[in-house]
């Protein structure tokens, strides 16, 4: 088998972890009989991986039948990488804010493939992983773009049922409206952030050869 098929299994095989992780998180989320874990589906954090998974399957047919990724899974896959890695990180800050602020908060095996294992298997895939195209830096607007959506949806639907997922979009949770629009921004300039590493670790693995040769 060629680099490019075992990175196909690879994919797959990422693609069953996911699942079984997402499937596991769901019921011991309805176990807790809260309303935390009869809304699953409401979590950015889940919404990403289940994109994620998606991926992940297409992907690693693609490259299975392919020798390079087309134009459009490269797009697909700088946003849900962004939306994945930067779910981690938000995942890594509610655990530590649950600490702080002395709220027990338990973090099963799925919750720690989800949030920790696949984002840094995404990136490994992203630098290392053959036929991988150039990501195009008008991206960001997109990964930008899903975040605000759903944060408008997600604040109109808790202000019905009176429950948001994360405790910073809850102005009952914060001390104010400025620490709601501060930690809001925080997280979109994030979502950005990541995207743009992304991004520029694909022009960097494409560019890097061309200049050592420039200078021989």
């Amino acid at each position: 088998m060629t680099a490019r098929s075992w990175f196909g299994v690879a994919r797959l095989a990422i693609a069953a972890l996911c699942a079984t992780a997402l499937v596991h998180r769901l019921f011991w989320g309805l176990s807790s009989q809260t309303i935390a874990g009869q809304n699953f589906f409401a979590y950015l954090t889940i919404q990403s991986n289940i994109a994620f998974l998606a991926l992940a399957i297409v992907g690693g047919v693609i490259a299975l039948r392919r020798d390079e990724d087309p134009r459009w899974l490269t797009d697909v896959r700088t946003a849900v990488l962004s939306w994945t890695i930067t779910a981690g990180l938000v995942f890594a800050l509610l655990v530590w804010q649950s600490g702080v602020r002395g709220v027990p908060m338990t973090v099963p095996w799925s919750d720690v493939v989800l949030h920790f294992a696949l984002p840094a298997l995404a990136i490994a895939g992203w630098v290392y992983g053959p036929g991988r195209r150039e990501a195009r830096w008008r991206l960001v607007a997109l990964v930008v773009a899903f975040p605000v959506v759903w944060g408008l949806v997600t604040l109109w639907r808790g202000s019905r049922i009176g429950w948001y997922p994360y405790y910073f979009l809850d102005l009952r949770q914060v001390s104010g409206i400025p620490e709601f629009v501060g930690t809001c921004a925080f997280a979109l300039a994030v979502f950005a952030g990541v995207a743009c590493g992304l991004i520029g670790l694909t022009r960097w693995r494409h560019t890097a050869p061309d200049r050592s040769h420039s200078d021989t």
